[in-house]
């Protein structure tokens, strides 16, 4: 090969090599595997018992949560609207198995049998992080709710897992709610710091366990015999339930909280830090619903 032959060959291969460079840099040529979305997550979802129409919510969630991320919810529903509902769960402590994370919202305050109270805290007491949405709060009571459940005694089974306890709520008024923690990953990446929602339900907070960490505040202000009464609670909040993440909002009472976008992007960053994925892979671009 004469030197004007390879001085143009070798022109010619480096032309090629810069035109190459350029178009990986521009990712033009990236697999397109590298764009699938990750594996959902396997969400249970648990519905049933007084007071509310879950026969509704549970379908607002579970359409909010999957236009909102990367994950498919699978419902355990009743009907039955009594406040010791017979839900599917009851006496199968591996009702969770196979699942990523478990969304309470039922609603039996009559369930306190600890065999039962056992075998619905099973999965969380393996491993399986835990989502608890309003009346949640007031489920698997032993005892006198208003009396403080000392940590490790049987009353205490449950509200240990929440990481707080509550016994009762306030008049259906608006609860203004404020962020108490504002650097907390769910709240960080939110978008909104205060709300006022519609009517909805004040839970009290009889105690809150040293293993809960507060996230928003609400109140109400009552007037009462001509004189106003103001009543603050925690409403938001994430606990260390033995080494396992559980995140918990009361509120939620009425169908146009559950549909309230502001309310969904709560749950459901609530949901992804349980699971140890909040993060850009898991959540949908806003163009999908997510925020």
């Amino acid at each position: 090969m004469t030197a004007p032959d390879w001085a143009a060959r070798r022109y010619w291969m480096g032309s090629c090599l810069f035109l190459l460079g350029t178009w990986i840099a521009s990712g033009s040529c990236l697999p397109a595997w590298s764009a699938e979305p990750p594996r959902p997550l396997k969400v249970l979802l648990i519905t049933g018992g007084c007071c509310h129409d879950y026969k509704t919510q549970k379908d607002l969630l579970k359409d909010g949560l999957e236009a909102r991320a990367h994950v498919v919810v699978d419902q355990v529903h009743s009907d039955d609207a009594s406040t010791a509902p017979k839900l599917a769960i009851f006496g199968n402590p591996d009702y969770a198995r196979g699942y990523d994370v478990v969304i309470h919202d039922e609603c039996a305050a009559k369930i306190s049998d600890p065999a039962i109270i056992a075998g619905v805290l099973a999965p969380h007491r393996a491993g399986i992080p835990g989502v608890n949405l309003h009346c949640a709060a007031h489920c698997y009571r032993i005892g006198p709710p208003t009396q403080p459940a000392a940590l490790g005694s049987e009353r205490a089974m449950w509200f240990e897992y929440l990481g707080l306890q509550s016994s009762g709520h306030g008049p259906k008024l608006p609860i203004p709610v404020e962020t108490i923690a504002a650097e907390h990953p769910i709240l960080h990446g939110l978008g909104w710091q205060s709300w006022t929602t519609g009517n909805e339900e004040l839970y009290n907070n009889i105690q809150i366990y040293p293993t809960a960490t507060p996230l928003q505040r609400g109140s109400q202000v009552v007037t009462r015999r001509g004189t106003e009464q103001r009543t603050e609670a925690v409403v938001t909040w994430v606990n260390d339930y033995r080494g396992t993440r559980v995140f918990s909002t009361t509120l939620g009472h009425y169908n146009e909280t559950v549909a309230d976008d502001r309310y969904l992007d709560l749950v459901t960053r609530g949901l992804l830090w349980a699971c140890g994925k909040l993060n850009d892979e898991y959540l949908k671009p806003q163009s999908e619903g997510g925020k």
